[in-house]
């Protein structure tokens, strides 16, 4: 199959940011995992061989200014995966990045959005057989975006008009804002023009792909219109499309790409064109590659938001990347469930019961920040790691929003950070980079990113500070989702 890299149009950089040692430690022999670095620079045993531990220089700890993107891989077209607040970023000159306490609160709405989605999902289906009685459907419904934090661009029409959009594995319609519109929020490019493009098309009320939508209503003219309420209120409606899709070279296109061409959007949308949707629903940009690339799809998101990543559709994945069964559920079929069974801290595996996670089960996520964990497991987690954090006498540092433990690293040249790891079903272990197990606001308010949920039933969020580094890649026609170490950096 084919496989097309998304990369942010411009010249290839090469350069990667070196994490700093200043510490000499001794190595432990011990076979290749997951989450130890190309150099296996980062993560050292100390002085007992059963602890695995980040050392790191307090200087490494923020990101850089300037960008500092990786190296293309050199049999792909590329597009980037940059951090919506960082250098890298082409919305980057709109203004710096909020407040830690305002992106971590949109987060909790995204996640309290997730979770009210999925404990609605039997009135969902409820609405559905109704819908198929001659009663009518609300809006579909969208989970909040939160921070919407990771942008790519892609050419959209024809000629390729090129719009700056978040990716998101929640969602399924993809949309961007058109001209004419009669409310639309300002954004960084000027609006996408319908009547510029060669190749545009509104798609009838009468197609599949109106018909196929959560909801849909007819224009006058017997355009489909659609409408997605998000959880947080944001909002965006207008008339479903087709047009050409453009995700890196003219050869690497999706002709008759179906969309939302929105006129009418309220909300926390930024600075951002649109949105596009790696949901599993027939309507995702995902499903609708699937025909050319094959049904999967990788991402790497980089360790600071000064680096790059990047988004591919195709089956080619990493040949370190280990594999765990993508499991389905019926009342919410778009979101990808793993079986997260354990957590290790240290090396140590965590005291947890298995049936601890299973109880509500755990989705990954592209567009939540920090990890949601059941109760029981976040507050084993929590002990295991201040015990090993106390080795080192760090000083306590203020909680920040929803992370609870914080340290202060003022004064110290180098940390030293016990290694995370999670545990899936069928044994696959994934260490987590160094910039997945802190949340680092400053130096002396450093968080382990994790949080708990309110509710044993809640269901775990694996999210993206976790996922930093690792190339995941959605086998979606296997179903089975890999971790792959080293995807960027």
């Amino acid at each position: 199959m084919a496989s097309a890299v998304l990369r942010r149009r411009g010249s290839v950089f090469s350069g990667t940011v070196s994490r700093v040692l200043l510490m000499a430690v001794a190595l432990v022999a011990s076979p290749p995992r997951l989450g130890v670095t190309a150099a296996g620079a980062e993560m050292r045993s100390m002085s007992s061989p059963d602890l695995d531990w980040h050392v790191v220089s307090v200087a490494s700890l923020l990101p850089a200014a300037v960008c500092t993107p990786s190296i293309a891989a050199s049999n792909s077209t590329v597009l980037n995966v940059v951090h919506r607040h960082g250098p890298c970023s082409p919305l980057q000159s709109r203004g710096g990045a909020p407040p830690h306490t305002q992106l971590l609160d949109h987060d909790q709405a995204r996640v309290d959005s997730i979770h009210r989605k999925i404990a609605a999902a039997s009135t969902v289906l409820d609405q559905a057989n109704r819908a198929a009685k001659g009663v009518s459907l609300p809006a579909q419904r969208g989970i909040s975006l939160g921070t919407g934090n990771y942008v790519v661009s892609v050419g959209l029409g024809t000629p390729a008009r090129d719009m700056t959009v978040i990716f998101d594995t929640g969602s399924d319609l993809s949309w961007v804002q058109c001209t004419p519109c009669s409310d639309c929020y300002e954004q960084k490019d000027p609006l996408f023009d319908p009547a510029r493009s060669k190749t545009f098309s509104a798609v009838p009320c009468a197609a599949p792909e109106c018909q196929g939508l959560d909801s849909h209503s007819c224009s006058r003219d017997k355009k489909c219109r659609y409408e997605v309420v998000y959880g947080d209120q944001s909002q965006t409606d207008g008339d479903l499309a087709r047009d050409t899709l453009t995700l890196g070279t003219p050869s690497d296109t999706l002709p008759g790409f179906v969309f939302g061409c929105g006129d009418k959007e309220t909300g926390l949308f930024g600075k951002t064109d649109g949105l596009v949707g790696l949901g599993r629903e027939k309507v995702s940009l995902s499903s609708q590659a699937a025909a050319k690339f094959g049904a999967a799809f990788s991402y790497c998101l980089p360790s600071s938001p000064s680096g790059v990543g990047y988004l591919s559709f195709g089956r080619s994945a990493p040949g370190n990347a280990r594999f765990t069964a993508m499991a389905t559920r019926r009342d919410t079929p778009s979101f990808y469930y793993v079986n997260l069974v354990a957590i290790k801290v240290g090396g140590r595996t965590v005291r947890i019961s298995p049936v601890v996670f299973a109880a509500a089960g755990t989705v990954i996520d592209s567009g939540t920040v920090i990890t949601r964990l059941p109760p029981r497991a976040y507050t084993a987690l929590r002990t295991a790691f201040a015990r090993s954090m106390g080795r080192y006498s760090y000083k306590k540092a203020p909680a920040l929003s929803i992370l609870d433990t914080c340290y202060d690293f003022t004064g110290h040249t180098t940390v030293r950070i016990p290694s995370l790891a999670l545990v899936f079903a069928g044994g696959t272990t994934v260490g987590l980079d160094f910039s997945g197990v802190l949340y680092v606001a400053k130096a002396s308010q450093a968080c382990l990113a994790f949080a708990p949920n309110g509710d044993s039933t809640d269901v775990g969020i694996l999210g993206n500070t976790q996922q930093k580094t690792l190339a995941v890649v959605y086998d979606v026609a296997n179903r089975k989702i890999g971790f792959g170490a080293n995807g960027c950096s």
